[in-house]
């Protein structure tokens, strides 16, 4: 990616509409149809500042769970905002049955991503995988509340990839990079890699710009 001057900032407002319906008919007799999540979804350039309106949800998604968590740790800036199933998987670790661990981990996560939006909090979900079904249910429950949706991938070393992740993770690069992660219901994408992962030195939920900032 070509270097970006430090001093830039992307704002992403309060004003993001969801654009989902979930109006459409059904066909008599057949099986109800998913609401549909689509936006008009836009591609960010990397920036010193994500600035998010307060109760989007930001998913950060990477082939390397060590790259991601190293950027949510550095840049997000309201420490409770950070969720990941790593995190609640380890909560929940001696407590409930190895059988039923990843459902109950599952159902936490969720209640919690939840909570802080209905509240009006912000959520960074450090995503577990690749998987578009991830995706698929963590972007409904944002757009159950009609809460902005937003993705960042952070790339990796190739050799750090594990070749089963390779199809989904290149998949997932031609979506964002040809504009059509609005069809997903994210409102904005942007894809961090090489320097551009060090320039991003601060990721807020903040409405408006301050002179201070």
């Amino acid at each position: 990616m070509p270097p970006t001057p430090p001093t830039r900032s992307v704002k992403i407002g309060e004003d993001e509409r969801t654009g989902w319906s979930s109006d459409r008919p059904r066909r008599s007799g057949g099986p109800e149809r998913p609401a549909d999540m689509s936006v008009r979804g836009r591609v960010l350039r990397p920036s010193d500042r994500l600035r998010y309106s307060p109760g989007s949800l930001v998913y950060v998604v990477s082939a390397s769970k060590v790259e991601r968590d190293r950027l949510v740790e550095r840049v997000v800036e309201d420490k409770p905002a950070v969720l990941s199933a790593d995190r609640v998987r380890k909560l929940l670790a001696g407590r409930v049955a190895e059988s039923e661990l990843e459902e109950r981990a599952g159902q936490l996560l969720d209640a919690a991503v939840l909570k802080r939006l209905q509240t009006g909090h912000g959520v960074v979900l450090a995503a577990d995988g690749l998987d578009g079904a991830e995706r698929d249910r963590v972007m409904r429950l944002a757009a159950g509340l009609r809460r902005p949706r937003h993705l960042i991938l952070v790339e990796t070393a190739r050799d750090q990839v594990a070749e089963d992740d390779l199809p989904a993770l290149n998949d997932l690069r031609r979506i964002l990079d040809s504009g059509g992660m609005g069809a997903e219901g994210f409102h904005t994408a942007l894809r961090l890699g090489g320097g551009a992962v060090g320039e991003v030195k601060r990721l807020v939920f903040r409405a408006e710009q301050r002179d201070d900032d």
